[in-house]
Protein backbone atom coordinates (compact mmCIF):
# COMPACT_ATOMS: atom_id res chain seq x y z
CA UNK A 1 0.00 0.00 0.00
CA UNK A 2 1.49 3.64 -0.77
CA UNK A 3 1.03 6.79 1.44
CA UNK A 4 -1.60 8.38 -0.62
CA UNK A 5 -3.46 5.07 -0.71
CA UNK A 6 -3.51 4.62 3.18
CA UNK A 7 -4.27 8.54 3.74
CA UNK A 8 -7.09 8.20 1.60
CA UNK A 9 -8.26 5.36 3.20
CA UNK A 10 -7.63 6.85 6.90
CA UNK A 11 -9.53 10.30 5.76
CA UNK A 12 -12.57 7.71 4.71
CA UNK A 13 -12.46 6.08 8.15
CA UNK A 14 -11.93 9.62 10.01
CA UNK A 15 -15.64 10.62 8.39
CA UNK A 16 -16.89 7.84 8.81
CA UNK A 17 -16.56 7.60 12.32
CA UNK A 18 -17.29 11.48 12.74
CA UNK A 19 -20.54 10.29 11.44
CA UNK A 20 -21.41 9.07 14.60
CA UNK A 21 -23.19 6.24 12.96
CA UNK A 22 -20.90 3.52 14.45
CA UNK A 23 -20.91 1.32 17.24
CA UNK A 24 -18.47 0.39 19.87
CA UNK A 25 -17.58 -2.78 18.58
CA UNK A 26 -17.49 -1.64 15.13
CA UNK A 27 -15.42 1.85 16.83
CA UNK A 28 -12.36 -0.67 18.18
CA UNK A 29 -11.87 -2.09 15.01
CA UNK A 30 -11.73 1.26 12.57
CA UNK A 31 -9.34 2.88 15.51
CA UNK A 32 -7.15 -0.14 15.19
CA UNK A 33 -7.02 0.00 11.13
CA UNK A 34 -6.56 3.75 11.53
CA UNK A 35 -3.36 3.07 13.51
CA UNK A 36 -1.89 0.93 11.42
CA UNK A 37 -2.78 3.29 8.58
CA UNK A 38 -1.34 6.00 10.48
CA UNK A 39 2.08 3.68 10.68
CA UNK A 40 2.33 3.01 7.07
CA UNK A 41 2.12 6.96 6.20
CA UNK A 42 4.48 8.16 9.21
CA UNK A 43 6.69 4.83 7.68
CA UNK A 44 6.31 6.10 4.25
CA UNK A 45 6.85 10.13 5.01
CA UNK A 46 10.05 9.18 7.01
CA UNK A 47 11.19 7.40 3.70
CA UNK A 48 10.60 9.76 1.57
CA UNK A 49 12.24 12.22 4.23
CA UNK A 50 15.42 10.35 3.98
CA UNK A 51 15.27 10.21 0.19
CA UNK A 52 15.04 13.75 -0.20
CA UNK A 53 18.04 14.37 2.11
CA UNK A 54 20.13 12.02 0.44
CA UNK A 55 19.14 13.54 -2.86
CA UNK A 56 20.12 17.04 -1.49
CA UNK A 57 23.42 15.63 0.20
CA UNK A 58 24.18 14.49 -3.29
CA UNK A 59 23.86 17.42 -4.95
CA UNK A 60 25.29 19.73 -2.52
CA UNK A 61 28.26 17.38 -2.95
CA UNK A 62 28.21 17.56 -6.46
CA UNK A 63 28.08 21.35 -6.30
CA UNK A 64 31.17 21.54 -4.21
CA UNK A 65 33.60 19.69 -6.48
CA UNK A 66 32.76 21.98 -9.49
CA UNK A 67 33.74 24.66 -7.40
Amino acid sequence: MNYTEAYEELQQLVQYMESGQINVDELALKVKRAAELIKICKVKLHETEADVQKILKDLDATTNEDE
